[in-house]
């Protein structure tokens, strides 16, 4: 599965609040920079997550949201460092910049 174009034009306008956002597209997902630094990804399926680095994880769990565990294909899970967005987040932009800030100040 990919992403769709629409699926990468929403990630870019839900983010564009902050400036300098860029996007590469890898395995069949999307990472999303601001000024070159990673914070977010989008999962080939359209999830939107979070970097949740240096404790930033904890604060993003207490506000109900889930960490990616990804399954490898031998069957092994592995923690990811990114969880999904609180679900206002995916409907203001001016909330997605404001939990994109936070993780980047963790980074």
């Amino acid at each position: 599965m990919s992403l769709s174009d629409e699926e990468v034009a929403f990630a870019r306008e839900l983010f564009s609040g902050l400036g300098d956002v860029t996007t590469r597209r890898m395995f069949g997902g999307m990472g999303i920079y601001h000024e070159g630094t990673i914070f977010a990804l989008t999962r080939s399926d359209g999830v939107l997550l979070l970097k949740g680095a240096n404790g930033f994880g904890e604060v993003l769990e207490a506000e109900g949201c889930e960490h990616w565990t990804h399954t490898r294909k031998d069957g092994t899970a592995t923690a990811m460092p990114y969880w999904t967005l609180p679900d206002a987040a995916l409907d203001d932009p001016e909330i997605a910049c404001d939990w994109a800030r936070r993780s980047l100040a963790h980074l």
